[in-house]
């Protein structure tokens, strides 16, 4: 059987370039992919961030131009070509739409030429793939800013012979960002008049590049079980939960994986100490390490509870701010890591100055420093208001640093809430006989439930036995991509199946 031909369209990947969690799904995706004997390769914008000095292999030119329409004009585009992991890589290089300092967004607001920028990359793709020495299976494209090449393929491009059996999934890293823009846009796509109705890519009278992903795609994913449910309901949909609804049997949850060649406390290049969960003496030189980092000064028996995120609502900062007074007169450290709106900036600034000895706060994104805050870690606070998938939960797992989850998205598929062992104080009656769970979840989205359950954790903290063992059952856990990867393929098998 001849291996599977798959091309991973995104608009991010490391270790080229990179503004969040999807750039690390695309990137460990293709090389597993190809150790399940898939042939894959990437495709993306030709990026400023790729032509920094990096992780990255020598990328050149390949001296193929493409001609590709945007309204009433041709551009050139040039494809340059790369690898990582083995992983051919391709770049659609224009400067004037991709060498910039941010991807999508600067800190005052989008690119005021996204759609541009996003409907030449994605008619770039085709253009570029009938010229290069490949014929993808699958075109496997990931978010809005690639949703009009499924649109194309079965518009423009439907009777071209290249395209005759290529299939496509498309797949949602997080609904809430869809690529909306003025109708006044349509016309630079070149697609029929036909396609910008309430069955196509029209939104509520604007044209929606990530409605158009799922409606012309073969398959859509996303990037979790619960998730996929979620976004079939109006409290998680953002509008198109009716759409998805519409599409639920092409429509499945693939729990996203982990690289664990990057996230292991046993290899760690970043941490002062490896350790494994047969021997946890590492992870106490990790939490000093942390701690001097931070310059916190904290007794033994109080937990470090590790913050890594984007400063926002959605990630639970509103509920999390509710509780922080509260939260600095218990028997615990906190250490925070990340950027986002001001207003969160502005809190933790303050409440560092006021709770020095306990509270740690960087704003900013230091790789680094996240592994350190991984493996030095007691406690993972992740208190989402939604969240498709989630990685640091899984991360944390691995480092044996028990994550505190609110029961939402990816976080309720990969935490088990902690039921402690029978002689256990917290112990309820009908619980088993045996402890169980790898972390701790709360349901309702409140201060009062945070706080609630994050007081269960403490108190079980300083039981160390009981502790090294939850920690141990959590480092076993297995989410690497190799599960993931195989359940892509088995979707990649039903499409070509005749």
């Amino acid at each position: 059987m001849k291996p599977i031909k798959i091309l991973i369209a995104t608009p991010e990947a490391i270790p080229f370039a990179k503004t969040g969690g999807l750039a690390d799904v695309t990137g460990a995706l293709p090389k597993v992919l190809k150790g399940l004997g898939c042939e894959v390769r990437l495709i993306m914008p030709f990026y400023r961030q790729i032509q920094e000095p990096g992780e990255k292999t020598d990328i050149k030119d390949t001296g193929i131009q493409v001609s590709v329409p945007l309204g009433f004009r041709e551009i050139d585009v040039s494809v340059f070509e790369g690898s990582a992991n083995g992983i051919p890589a391709y770049f659609l290089k224009r400067d004037e739409y991709y060498d910039r300092k941010y991807l999508y967004t600067m800190p005052d607001g989008d690119y005021f030429d996204n759609a541009e920028r996003f409907i030449l990359f994605s008619r770039g793709v085709i253009e570029a793939i009938k010229k290069l020495d490949f014929q993808p299976d699958i075109i496997h494209c990931h978010d809005w800013q690639t949703g009009l090449i499924s649109t194309y393929l079965k518009t423009i491009y439907k009777d071209a012979q290249f395209f005759a059996n290529t299939k496509t999934v498309f797949t949602i890293h997080n609904i809430a960002y869809q690529g909306q823009f003025p109708e006044s846009h349509f016309s630079l796509t070149g697609l029929p008049q036909g396609a910008f109705t309430p069955d196509g890519i029209e939104f509520w009278g604007n044209m929606n590049l990530l409605k158009a992903g799922i409606i012309f795609s073969d398959i859509v994913t996303t990037v979790s079980e619960k998730y996929s449910k979620e976004i079939q309901t109006p409290e998680f949909g953002y509008g198109l939960e009716g759409v998805l609804m519409a599409k639920k049997d092409k429509l499945f949850g693939v729990l996203n994986g982990v690289d664990y060649d990057d996230w292991s406390p046993e290899k760690d290049k970043f941490t002062i100490a490896n350790y494994d969960y047969k021997n946890l003496s590492g992870k106490a030189e990790c939490r000093k390490d942390l701690l001097r980092e931070y310059m916190l000064n904290l007794p033994d028996n109080a937990p470090v509870i590790g913050i890594i995120s984007r400063l926002a609502d959605q990630k639970g900062f509103d509920i999390l701010s509710q509780a922080m007074e509260d939260l600095m007169s218990m028997n615990i450290g906190m250490v925070v890591l990340g950027t986002g709106e001001k207003k969160y900036h502005d809190l933790f600034a303050e409440l560092a100055k006021k709770y020095p000895k306990k509270l740690g706060v960087k704003i900013t994104f230091d790789n680094k420093l996240a592994h350190k805050i991984e493996a030095g870690s007691d406690m993972f606070l992740m208190p989402s208001k939604y969240e498709p998938c989630g990685l640091n939960q899984i991360y944390s797992l691995k480092y044996g640093t028990i994550p505190i989850v609110r029961a939402t998205g990816g976080l309720d598929d990969t935490i088990q809430d902690y039921t402690p062992p029978p002689s256990h104080p917290l112990l309820k009656r009908g619980f088993s006989n045996e402890p169980t769970g790898n972390g701790f979840k709360f349901n309702e989205y409140s201060s009062h439930a945070l706080l609630t359950k994050i007081k269960e954790a403490v108190k079980i903290f300083p039981n160390k036995k009981e502790w090294e063992k939850l920690a141990q059952t959590a480092m076993q856990q297995d989410f690497s991509w190799q599960r993931s990867a195989k359940r892509y393929v088995e979707l990649y098998e039903r499409l070509l199946t005749p």
